[in-house]
């Protein structure tokens, strides 16, 4: 974004941690001025986590989804929320809320401008991003740059030229990152991913990816009726566009209504495509590699196209509903039988009852040998802490949102592709490679 061009609302100081505190006092030499009587909470006792300890967190555009992630964070007791930015005023008021009903005090600070969260808020160890798709990899790069962690919402890059400076940005600050394909630590999931990755099934010859059951992989480029542009302190209308093409505002596009626009989205393949497509490359040992030919469909959706690895391994997008119950499914076929799983599931569906016989022995062999919580959230915050690479890293990001991309653009041409993985371009395909980066609308650029 642009250098700052706004003060902040309603933004308080610098929280005051236990450790800043001690430091001033000792430097002043007021240390015998602490009071005799501290609260149990505030040294850590009665389970709660000392001051000095928590994480310190601050969240970016955080609507109805990053709402969601952010009541999980907070269940978190290392985890401390700060700060919020938001481009809508009823949303940082919202935000502004719930984290001081949570914590019984008025402490959480509201800015506008991304930039200025971002310059005034060294205190904080890690952001939450989920802004529209538009915003994901650009306020991950600002952020990483600024020394922040990222636990970023999916579809983590809207090109393949964003994912790619999502993971240079990541290796050149030594950040930690997390995109939130949170089924990549969810029990059933990963029961399926292990049968599938360890070979219990076989030699696994397909996957199966769920993609949305709604809109299209041809978006939109029509704008709506122009409105009245609200107050910059309503709505910064410049900033919540960021890096996309200017058009005039609609009050439907700040209430979801961006989905379906190609400025704003990853069409019905991105939605869903980028959480079930990492589930899937995860099962069939590809999460390093991106497949290597895509087949068009003759449909407007991408149901049905065929994806193939560089071993000949497939993988089949669907949006029905055939190969699971539920959303975001996923199913690996192997030779010696399938397994499959979607939200909602207490146990995976398989081609044999007695598959299901090592189900917690699986599930658990997978979190000794990873080490890894079946909490995504829970793996960020510790890798924040340890500083090893997290479940849904940049790398395993790039590879599965290139999947998306890939697939999106074989859609808008209406033409078989063929990828190289280690090339990260199209072959023999000049207007294919044009597609993998965008525009990015001065001053939101990279």
């Amino acid at each position: 974004m642009t250098e700052s061009r706004t003060q902040s609302v309603d933004a308080p100081a610098l929280a005051l941690t236990r450790r800043r505190f001690l430091k001033a006092m000792a430097s002043s030499g007021a240390a015998l001025a602490l009071p005799t009587i501290i609260p149990a909470r505030a040294l850590g006792r009665d389970g709660a986590v000392p001051p000095s300890e928590r994480i310190l967190l601050g969240g970016i555009g955080l609507g109805g989804r990053g709402t969601s992630d952010l009541e999980w964070m907070l269940g978190e007791k290392d985890v401390q929320f700060l700060a919020i930015c938001d481009a809508r005023k009823s949303r940082r008021e919202a935000i502004k809320k719930m984290v001081d009903g949570r914590y019984g005090n008025s402490d959480c600070a509201m800015f506008r401008d991304m930039q200025e969260i971002l310059a005034k808020r060294t205190d904080l160890d890690a952001v939450l991003i989920a802004t529209g798709d538009r915003w994901h990899a650009l306020a991950s790069i600002l952020a990483m740059r600024a020394g922040k962690d990222v636990y970023t919402e999916k579809p983590s890059c809207m090109t393949i030229a964003e994912g790619q400076a999502v993971v240079a940005t990541a290796r050149r600050y030594g950040r930690v990152y997390q995109t939130g394909t949170q089924r990549l630590s969810e029990a059933t999931f990963v029961y399926c991913i292990e049968m599938a990755r360890s070979g219990r099934l076989g030699k696994v010859h397909t996957a199966y990816a769920h993609i949305a059951p709604w809109d299209q992989a041809k978006m939109s480029n029509e704008w709506r009726p122009a409105e009245p542009e609200p107050s910059k302190d309503e709505v910064d209308w410049d900033a919540w566009l960021g890096p996309c093409p200017w058009r005039p505002y609609h009050s439907s596009y700040v209430g979801g209504g961006w989905r379906g626009q190609y400025d704003f989205h990853t069409s019905c393949i991105g939605e869903w495509g980028s959480h079930t497509f990492a589930q899937a490359q995860a099962g069939l040992n590809a999460l390093d590699t991106s497949p290597v030919a895509y087949e068009v469909t003759k449909n407007d959706t991408g149901d049905g196209m065929v994806a193939t690895f560089a071993n000949g391994t497939r993988l089949i997008l669907s949006r029905g509903d055939q190969y699971w119950r539920g959303s975001c499914g996923m199913r690996f076929d192997g030779s010696e039988g399938w397994v499959a799983s979607a939200d909602g599931y207490s146990r995976p569906d398989v081609s044999s009852p007695t598959m299901l016989g090592d189900y917690q022995k699986i599930v658990r062999d997978y979190t000794a040998r990873t080490q890894r919580p079946l909490n995504h959230v829970r793996d960020f915050f510790d890798c924040v802490r340890s500083r090893r690479t997290t479940v849904a890293n940049p790398e395993v990001m790039l590879n599965s949102m290139t999947t998306v991309h890939a697939a999106n653009i074989c859609m808008w041409l209406g033409r078989d592709l063929r990828y190289n993985p280690a090339q990260a371009e199209f072959i023999d395909d000049p207007e294919a490679n044009r597609l993998r980066s965008r525009a990015m609308r001065e001053p939101y650029t990279i």
